[in-house]
């Protein structure tokens, strides 16, 4: 990128000094383009790809240890996790109302884990002899129908009048579950404490198929699962991972973590792109685990949402096609693309190939099964007919966070350990500069860092005089909003390093910026460990550059806290002055934050073993100003 002068930028403003700075400190030294960038090309090298197997034997050995490394070390991480997991599904069956001619539906509530009740409606055929099918529809973003929803209606009305039990489950922050406490950026609270917030979301999907299972007619050979959307992310996820299920169909509700780098469509909520994932399995992994079932994959061609098939499906078959020929059931691996209305739907067109499928694999020969859809819109019944009684007292994410933290931080607070958390590297600096400018008594020199082969952090270095010691600044607005404290640096005597790491003025991503910080977590590296790693490279770059001792200041509480991370870990860091700092991790969830706006706080299992004094800890009193 061509540098602009800063004699444009500042001729008007030499002035009055902060003025200057403030002229100084604004001026770009990356294109703008470039965070967003490198971020895609981190995140899309970090996926692993398909293994390369060539045997049925060698894919089951591989695909066992996905499946048990996603659920171990991803959806049920944490000891608080693993006690949800192993209790007891428990249901409470309540009212029955008319359906329409051929069914009835059954009210019921269970739980997810104890205490977090679930609303559900079972469509069951009229007249059930023998074992028949059953099917869990699983709703998306529909936060005013939730499972009432017209679309999601009219697929279990026209299931159940072919044969097939569909229950229709809630899903987390929709309809009767739509509260604050639900949202589902919340569950990373319960990361914060070491807990996976994935857990709840996983169990009210898997509870859901044992109360299926549990009905006296359920065959356990016919379990089908679909959803749009939100919905689809869950078909994909349960499905890939509960072998129960026999036959799925997610609509319009996931990609590649590959492809989402690219597409910032297709990046979702927190449990879409949960922590880690990406390092023991990819979505194209999950489509490839249901080979040796069944799976119709649903696009929509103009799709204003997310997942458009253009993009979106063809790595998927490509990742699960060689493996259903394995099994020698090239054909139970089908997609479908929607082109009317071609949008963001469910609607009957969709549905319609989801019959069909049903027919073929749960009804194979029966000449009598249609998969045309009759449309029942007369028995789409309005919400509060299908309004389940929940406790009152019923928990959501916010509340078990809460709980989740009690007596939190414990264990050993050790550097070591610190590292672990926050994928802390030690990273080497290569320095460009990128321009030079004084204006009055101050001379400003612009560097882009490039820190670990990955990251460039561009840095104002502002000097008045003949500094005698370095002082590093980060700020949660970003370097141009230091002017004030820079100021006062130089005044005392201090050559001034202004820093916008990862995720911070210069540096913020263009576009679903929160997202990709997610999307970090998921390829197992952690954003505040990001931050912390650039700090305290450029802390060594710049004592051996300019021989002298380094001090960190941050200012706003998100700064605080990378800045006492680098601090503790890099000895380099002669001491730090936080202002405005965060008060304790405790504070994320006793104030009800969320990651949306302090994406690097939630970082998994921090506050399970550090809070703020115990980082002030390591980075000890003698250090501290």
């Amino acid at each position: 990128m061509r540098t602009i002068s800063l004699a444009l930028l500042v001729a008007a403003a030499c002035h009055a000094q902060l003025p200057d700075l403030a002229a100084l400190l604004d001026h770009r030294i990356i294109d703008p383009g470039l965070p967003l960038a490198e971020v895609q090309a981190f995140c899309e090298a970090k996926v692993p790809p398909m293994p390369a197997v060539k045997t049925l034997a060698e894919w089951e050995k591989f695909a066992a240890q996905a499946r048990q490394d996603a659920l171990d070390k991803v959806y049920f991480r944490g000891a608080l996790a693993r006690q949800w997991r192993e209790a007891k599904t428990k249901v409470e069956w309540l009212d029955t109302i008319p359906g329409g001619p051929g069914y009835h539906i059954k009210k019921l509530r269970f739980e997810a884990l104890p205490g977090l009740w679930i609303p559900a409606l079972l469509y069951q055929p009229d007249g059930i002899t023998g074992k028949i099918p059953v099917h869990v529809a699983l709703n998306g973003h529909n936060y005013e129908n939730g499972n009432a929803a017209p679309d999601q209606q009219l697929r279990c009305i026209n299931l159940a009048k072919r044969g097939v039990a569909s229950l229709n489950v809630e899903w987390i922050n929709m309809r009767q579950l739509h509260a604050d406490g639900f949202s589902h950026y919340r569950l990373n609270q319960l990361d914060l404490c070491g807990v996976s917030g994935l857990a709840p979301f996983y169990l009210a999907m898997s509870r859901g198929i044992d109360v299926l299972l549990a009905l006296p007619y359920a065959d356990a050979k016919r379990v089908a699962v679909s959803g749009l959307s939100g919905g689809g992310w869950q078909t994909i996820t349960i499905s890939a991972l509960d072998p129960r299920v026999t036959l799925c169909n997610p609509v319009a509700g996931y990609s590649s973590f590959k492809t989402r780098a690219r597409f910032p469509s297709d990046l979702g909520d927190s449990e879409q792109t949960p922590n880690d994932l990406a390092t023991v399995a990819d979505y194209t992994h999950l489509t490839a685990m249901l080979a040796g079932r069944a799976a119709l994959l649903t696009f929509n061609a103009k799709d204003n949402c997310c997942f458009a098939s253009d993009h979106a499906l063809q790595p998927l078959l490509d990742a699960a096609e060689p493996i259903f020929r394995l099994y020698g059931q090239p054909e139970r691996l089908r997609s479908h693309i929607n082109f009317d209305p071609g949008t963001h739907n469910y609607e009957v067109d969709n549905r319609q190939a989801f019959y069909r499928m049903v027919g073929d694999i749960f009804f194979p020969g029966d000449a009598g099964f249609s998969a045309a859809e009759v449309p029942f819109d007369a028995e789409v019944k309005k919400n509060a007919e299908l309004e389940v009684r929940l406790p009152a007292d019923n928990l959501d994410l916010h509340k078990l966070a809460v709980a989740a933290s009690s007596g939190l931080p414990r264990g050993e607070a050790t550097r070591e350990r610190l590292a672990e958390i926050v994928k802390y590297k030690a990273h080497a600096v290569t320095a460009e500069r990128a321009g030079e400018e004084t204006c009055g008594e101050v001379k400003a020199t612009l560097w882009k860092l490039r820190v670990g082969g990955t990251w460039t952090v561009p840095v104002v270095e502002l000097v008045r005089g003949e500094p005698k010691a370095i002082a590093l600044v980060v700020a949660d607005g970003g370097r141009k909003s230091a002017a004030a404290q820079i100021e006062a640096l130089l005044a005392a005597g201090q050559r001034v390093l202004a820093v916008d790491p990862f995720y911070f003025g210069e540096s913020k991503i263009a576009q679903r910026d929160m997202l990709y910080a997610l999307l970090v977590a998921a390829v197992g590296d952690r954003p505040l460990g990001i931050q912390a790693s650039e700090v305290a490279a450029v802390a060594r770059w710049a004592g051996d550059e300019f021989k002298a001792p380094v001090s960190l200041e941050s200012i706003g509480p998100r700064s605080s806290v990378f800045a006492l991370v680098a601090a503790a870990l890099e000895p380099r860091i002669a001491s730090l002055k936080p202002a405005d700092a965060l008060a304790s991790l405790h504070d994320l969830i006793d104030k009800d934050w969320t990651v949306e706006k302090q994406p690097e706080l939630f970082c998994f299992g921090l506050l399970e073993s550090f809070d703020v004094p115990q980082l002030r800890d390591l980075v000890g009193a003698k250090r501290l100003r």
